[in-house]
């Protein structure tokens, strides 16, 4: 069999690059004008900075542009003609609206479900099924020493933030996030989740919700809308709250 030559001396984040078109980033940025109000740094240039700092395990925007201004001679494999200033970048985490990130990733996931091995759970009739879990991350705790609540039973306080997701098992892709502050339950989580008719999720005792298992159980809850329109309607209830 002939081997593909597409990927010969590229770079693996240009490979992945070239699997997100520009296209899908032109549509996602037109969507929400995320160009015309900060063009110092385009919509494309930011999610290969950003990109970036994710596959080489940057902690912190420094040593992202460090080290793509180390790599700065190199850079033109990923279509960048240098290294975007840390205060520009910066500026662009603050001002650009995360929606268009989230709508390109919604875009690749639609774009690449059929092609996402599923061969872990080859063989079984289970389909839709679903797993919820979260995670919580500490923000400064040698620093911030008195945020978040008082324990009652004296353990240690709960500062920071919990992310709760919703996972495909087939897959293993995220298809619907939520961010909320650590103390937050995670069975409220359950409130903002629509499951196709016939799901099966699987998830702990802290989910524990019967009033919403009965509300999944009556036909008319089961009418999904796509995981994007979900994920912005529930971004906006919590911004109105």
């Amino acid at each position: 069999m002939d081997k593909s030559k597409k990927f010969v001396g590229q770079p693996i984040l240009s490979q992945i690059l070239s699997c997100i078109s520009t296209n899908i980033i032109r549509q996602s940025s037109k969507k929400h004008n995320s160009n015309r109000y900060y063009k110092r740094i385009p919509a494309r240039v930011h999610l290969v900075s950003l990109l970036y700092g994710v596959f080489s395990y940057c902690n912190g925007l420094r040593e992202l542009c460090e080290g793509m201004l180390a790599c700065e001679g190199k850079l033109s494999h990923l279509g960048l003609d240098k290294a975007p200033p840390r205060s520009t970048l910066s500026d662009a985490n603050n001002r650009r609206s995360y929606l268009v990130f989230e709508t390109i990733y919604f875009k690749l996931l639609k774009q690449y479900h059929s092609f996402i091995s599923d061969s872990r759970l080859k063989g079984l009739s289970i389909r839709n099924l679903k797993i919820i879990d979260s995670t919580t991350i500490r923000l400064f705790s040698d620093i911030l020493r008195g945020v978040g609540r008082n324990p009652l039973d004296g353990s240690r306080k709960k500062g920071g933030i919990k992310v709760h997701a919703l996972m495909d098992a087939f897959s293993g892709v995220t298809e619907f996030l939520r961010i909320t502050a650590a103390k937050e339950h995670d069975r409220k989580f359950l409130y903002h989740i629509k499951l196709p008719a016939n799901s099966f999720i699987v998830f702990d005792k802290g989910y524990n919700l019967y009033s919403q298992f009965a509300k999944w159980n009556k036909p008319e809850s089961l009418v999904c809308d796509s995981y994007e329109e979900q994920c912005r309607l529930s971004c906006n209830k919590s911004h109105q709250r």
